[in-house]
C-alpha cells in the first residue's frame, strides 16, 4: 500500500508541475512576457529596411490586438451575465420568447393581408387594399375596396366605363331573379363582362372563299411583312394540318426558334389574338386553369384561361389559347380534365363543371354552373426540354400533334399582306373537304400497314387507333396546304410512332436501328421518309 502511496504522489506531483509549467508560461506569454517582445522589437527595428518596418510594427500590432480582444469579450461576457442575473431570475428564456412572439405577430399580419387580397379580388375589385400595417392586428372587420380606397377612386378609375361595368368592377353587379325575389349579385364578373361586351355585337363579314394553300401563303406573308417573323412553308403546313387532327398542338424545340411567336402571330393574322397562359412550376389540378368557387365570399375566383373559354362560345373566328412553358409543371396533373373532354366523340359533350347549382345572375352561356368548350378553340403549349421542365408523357403526346421547331427559317421579302377574315366553321369545312379531296392512297395505306407489321414484330409497338384516326386527318389537309403524302405520313410515323423506341431498351434499340433504317428504304424507297430516317439516327446518336 506504501508503494502505491508513493506512486500516486509522484505522478499527480507531476500533473500538478506541468499544470503550473503551463499557467507560468501562459502567465509570461501573455502578461510578463511582454517585455522580451518589446527587447526583440527594438533590437531589429533600427537595423531593418522600411518595409520590414512597416511588417514588424504589424506584427507587434497583431499581438497587442489578441490579449486585448480575448480580455474584452470576458468582460463583456461577465457584464452581461452579470445583468441577466441582477433581479436573481435568468431573463434569457424572455427574451427568447419576446423574439418568438414578434415572429408569430408579423405572420399574423401577412396572413391577414392575404386572405384581404384574397377577398378583394374574388369581389372583382380593379382597385387592390393596401398594406394594412399594425392595424391589421386590431380590426374586427375586413376592410373593402370602398372604405379603404374610397368609391371615388373607383368610379374615376373606370370613367370609361357605363354603370354596370363599374358595378361589376365593385363585385356588386345585380340581377333580378325570374320570380321578383331579392337581386344575386354576380359571382362571376369577368365573365359578365363578357357578357357586356358582346351584348351587341355585330360579327364581321369572313371570307368563305379562301383556300387551304392561301391560308398558308396569307400567313406566310403576314408574318413577314407585318410581324417581321419568317417560318418555312412546311412548318406552317405542319400547323395547320395539326389544327386539324388535334384541339391540342405542342411546339417542341431550341429557345429562339419561334415556337411562341407562331401561334400569337397566326391568331392575329385571324384577327382574333390568342390569350397567354404563363405555366408556372406550383400548377397542380385543374384550379389552376379554371379557376375555383370560393364558399366563403361567394364568387368564383377566375382566370384568364376561363375567359377565354367563355368568349370563344361567342366568337365565330377560330380561338387559341397558348399555354406557354407547359411542361414547366406536370401537363397530365393540371390538364387532366381537358385532355379527357377533348376526346369525348360528341362536341354535346365537351362540357366542365364549374358551380354545382346554377343562380339566375350567372353569365348567359353557362348552364347548370357548366361551361361548354367550344369547337372553335384550339389550345396551343409550347415545351423546352431540358433540366427544368418535366418529360412530357406518352398520354399527352397521343392527344397531341407535336410540331418541331429545330431552325429558324431564312429572312425573305414579299409585298405587303393583311390579315384574313374566316369563321372556324369554314376552317373545319375545308378540312373535310381536304380529307374528301386528297385521302390516303391505297398505295401509301399498304406501305404503312407493311410498317406497321415490321414494328409489331421486331419492337412490339403498333399503330394504335388514336394514331391512324390522326393520319387520316392530318395527311389529307398536309396535301390540301401544298405538301406531299409521303412527307406528311414521314412526319407522323417520326414523332408520333418511332418516337416510343426512346422508351425501350437502349442496347436492343440500338442494335436494330440499322434495320429498321433499311426496311423503311426499302418499302418507301432511299429518296422518301427522310424525316424518319433523321430521327432514327439521332436516337442512335443519343444511345
Amino acid at each position: 500500500m506504501s508503494d502505491f502511496l508513493k506512486f500516486a504522489f509522484e505522478v499527480i506531483s507531476q500533473v500538478v508541475y506541468n499544470l503550473a509549467g503551463v499557467l507560468a508560461a501562459g502567465f509570461k506569454l501573455l502578461v510578463t512576457g511582454w517585455r522580451d517582445y518589446f527587447t526583440i522589437f527594438f533590437t531589429y527595428f533600427p537595423t531593418v529596411g522600411i518595409l520590414g518596418k512597416i511588417l514588424s510594427v504589424l506584427l507587434m500590432v497583431i499581438l497587442i490586438a489578441i490579449p486585448v480582444l480575448a480580455v474584452f469579450l470576458l468582460v463583456r461576457t461577465f457584464v452581461l451575465r452579470r445583468r441577466l442575473k441582477k433581479d436573481k431570475v435568468d431573463n434569457a428564456e424572455l427574451y427568447r420568447e419576446i423574439g418568438r412572439l414578434n415572429r408569430q405577430v408579423l405572420n399574423l399580419i401577412d396572413e391577414k393581408n392575404k386572405i384581404l387580397a384574397l377577398k378583394v379580388n374574388t369581389m372583382g375589385g380593379t382597385e387592390r387594399i393596401p398594406y394594412m400595417g399594425a392595424s391589421a392586428l386590431t380590426d374586427d372587420t375586413l376592410p373593402t375596396v370602398g372604405n379603404v380606397t374610397g368609391h371615388a377612386g373607383v368610379a374615376a378609375g373606370n370613367a370609361n366605363l357605363n354603370t354596370a361595368q363599374i358595378n361589376i368592377a365593385k363585385g356588386s353587379f345585380h340581377t333580378e331573379g325570374e320570380d321578383g325575389t331579392s337581386p344575386e349579385e354576380n359571382r362571376f364578373p369577368k365573365l359578365a363582362l363578357v357578357d357586356l361586351k358582346y351584348k351587341e355585337y355585330v360579327p364581321p363579314i369572313f371570307d368563305d372563299e379562301v383556300t387551304l394553300e392561301q391560308v398558308v401563303s396569307g400567313y406566310r406573308d403576314f408574318a413577314c411583312s407585318q410581324m417581321h417573323l419568317y417560318y418555312t412553308p412546311e412548318i406552317v403546313r405542319r400547323f395547320v394540318a395539326g389544327m386539324a387532327s388535334s384541339k391540342l398542338l405542342i411546339l417542341e424545340g431550341i429557345s429562339g426558334t419561334g415556337k411562341t411567336s407562331l401561334p400569337h402571330s397566326f391568331s392575329r393574322f385571324l384577327e382574333n389574338p390568342a390569350t397567354m397562359v404563363s405555366v408556372q412550376p406550383s400548377f397542380r389540378d385543374r384550379t389552376e386553369l379554371l379557376g375555383y368557387f370560393n364558399e366563403f365570399s361567394k364568387r368564383f375566383n377566375e382566370t384568364e384561361f376561363l375567359r377565354a373559354l367563355y368568349e370563344a362560345g361567342y366568337r365565330e373566328e377560330p380561338s387559341m389559347v397558348i399555354l406557354d412553358e407547359m411542361n414547366l409543371a406536370r401537363i397530365e396533373y393540371y390538364f387532366a380534365e381537358m385532355l379527357s373532354v377533348l376526346e369525348m366523340p360528341s362536341h354535346d359533350e365537351w362540357v366542365l363543371d364549374l358551380v354545382p347549382t346554377a343562380w339566375d345572375s350567372d353569365p348567359k352561356l353557362l348552364f347548370d354552373g357548366k361551361i361548354q368548350v367550344p369547337d372553335s378553340i384550339w389550345f396551343i403549349g409550347t415545351a423546352n426540354n431540358d433540366d427544368s421542365t418535366f418529360t412530357i408523357t406518352d398520354k399527352v403526346y397521343d392527344r397531341a400533334m407535336p410540331i418541331e421547331l429545330n431552325e429558324r427559317a431564312a429572312p425573305f421579302e414579299c409585298e405587303p399582306r393583311g390579315t384574313c377574315r374566316v369563321t372556324s366553321a369554314h376552317l373545319q369545312a375545308l378540312f373535310e373537304k381536304a380529307k374528301q379531296d386528297y385521302p390516303i392512297t391505297p398505295a401509301t395505306q399498304a406501305k404503312l400497314e407493311k410498317l406497321d407489321g415490321y414494328l409489331q414484330t421486331r419492337f412490339k409497338l403498333a399503330f394504335g387507333n388514336r394514331i391512324i384516326k390522326q393520319m387520316h386527318d392530318f395527311i389529307p389537309v398536309y396535301v390540301a396546304c401544298g405538301g406531299k403524302e409521303l412527307d406528311g405520313m414521314d412526319y407522323i410515323v417520326a414523332r408520333k410512332v418511332l418516337k416510343k423506341l426512346e422508351s425501350l431498351n437502349i442496347t436492343f434499340v440500338r442494335d436494330e436501328i440499322r434495320s429498321l433504317n433499311e426496311y423503311i428504304e426499302k418499302v418507301f424507297g432511299k429518296s422518301n421518309m427522310a424525316d424518319s430516317k433523321a430521327y432514327l439516327n439521332r436516337i442512335q446518336n443519343l444511345f
